[in-house]
């Protein structure tokens, strides 16, 4: 009769570390590496026609769990956004292509949905450090690729993220939409930029490994 009730204590006692242990595990701080695809656009009035640019994204985060489900996702990314756009107005008239790269900082509040489901959100900050244009119109009457560069752009970008992401640990998959809230075109008579109200937009695809 002892044996059997030190052996129910034991496993008891066992299963209660195992326990302990996972839940232990699950609230532990994340590391890992990110990247993936973008499909960038710019949002304004005066453009006509939009292309889908394809650009690339990659970084670091971190996951620190807040509760059993909630966590605090702060990333570092390098990330490349823009567009193909055509123009046909009274003042200008071709196609360019503006690829601008970015270093972003995305502070997200993650939500675990399930074990292996996370929905997450939350504000953006980047900051531009290259801009270039390409004119890829032969009968345009506007060199963007002579007249436009990185002095026509805003350095700062800020916005709302918010994206859908699977957890397979220590791999995940995520998709993500970043809206942006600021002009990235100087909006000043100095500026080349026939579009300064432009905002960026900016769907992505990535994957991660934590450790």
């Amino acid at each position: 009769m002892k044996k059997s009730k030190i052996l129910i204590c034991a496993s008891l006692v066992l299963t209660f570390m195992a326990f302990t242990g996972v839940k232990a595990q699950q609230n532990e701080p994340k590391f890992g590496i990110k990247g993936g695809v973008n499909f960038s656009n710019l949002y304004t009035d005066n453009v006509d026609d939009n292309n889908v640019l394809t650009g690339f994204n990659v970084g670091l985060f971190a996951k620190l769990p807040v509760t059993n489900f909630i966590s605090i996702q702060p990333e570092i990314s390098y990330t490349g956004k823009g567009a193909e756009l055509v123009y046909n107005n009274a003042l200008v008239s071709g196609t360019a292509q503006f690829k601008l790269d970015y270093i972003e900082v995305p502070l997200l509040l993650v939500v675990n949905v399930t074990k292996n489901f996370n929905i997450h959100a939350g504000p953006y900050a980047a900051y531009l450090i290259s801009g270039k244009t390409t004119n890829k119109s032969s009968n345009g009457n506007y060199n963007f690729q002579d007249n436009i560069n990185t002095d026509d752009f805003n350095r700062f970008d800020a916005g709302l993220a918010g994206g859908l992401g699977l957890d397979l640990e220590p791999v995940s998959f995520g998709v993500r939409y970043n809206y942006g809230l600021t002009k990235i075109g100087k909006d000043n008579s100095s500026s080349n930029f026939t579009s300064p109200d432009a905002k960026n937009s900016v769907l992505s695809f990535y994957a991660a490994f934590s450790f």
